[in-house]
């Protein structure tokens, strides 16, 4: 009998042990080194420069991914407007991504040039990142999750998409590429 009880405890033991192992590998836990909120994500900007978006905490944010060589590319006219007009409650970040059609093929230089000379860029932009597949930069990997970042669940699907956020760091909103920088779905969220 005390054989019999010992067995059938020692497979319950060894059934639970099992079963909590194979989920914490199946959903492994978050490991305290990830980023919790958006302003703890660090980056760099076209010019190395390495930055937190804590940086901006207080002001909203819009952040795009952009391209050079997409029919979306003079968006950065209106981008740059969008930015001069209220750049004291808004803050614009460019990310640079060679993710749809391979039209960001250039280095951290040739991005730079381009988008001064031809549309007169002064916002934030950072370094080419990857914003889809198994690449993706953390940043739009939590801008993309809901689970991370409690609203969002929009990934990138071409050139030019944004996400606003709000002064203490959550999505406000996704808009697809289409959405033009000026249009009231974004200023009248501003």
């Amino acid at each position: 009998m005390k054989k019999a009880l010992f067995r059938f405890f020692s497979g319950i033991f060894i059934a639970t042990v099992s079963f909590f192992s194979f989920s914490a590998f199946k959903n492994p836990p978050k490991s305290n080194g990830d980023p919790k909120t958006i302003y703890d994500f660090k980056l760099k900007t076209l010019d190395g420069e390495d930055i937190t978006l804590a940086k901006f905490k207080g002001k909203k944010m819009l952040l795009i991914n952009v391209a050079s060589e997409c029919g979306f590319t003079p968006q950065y006219k209106n981008l740059q407007a969008l930015h001069e007009q209220y750049k004291d409650k808004l803050v614009l970040v460019g990310f640079p991504a060679n993710n749809f059609g391979s039209q960001e093929p250039g280095g951290s230089k040739e991005i730079k040039e381009f988008c001064t000379k031809n549309y007169g860029v002064s916002f934030q932009m950072m370094e080419k990142i990857s914003v889809k597949g198994s690449d993706m930069h953390p940043l739009y990997r939590w801008l993309s999750t809901k689970e991370e970042n409690g609203s969002c669940s929009d990934a990138p699907n071409w050139n030019f998409c944004k996400y606003l956020i709000d002064e203490n760091g959550k999505v406000i909103k996704f808009f697809p590429s289409k959405v033009d920088p000026l249009s009231k779905d974004i200023t009248g969220l501003l």
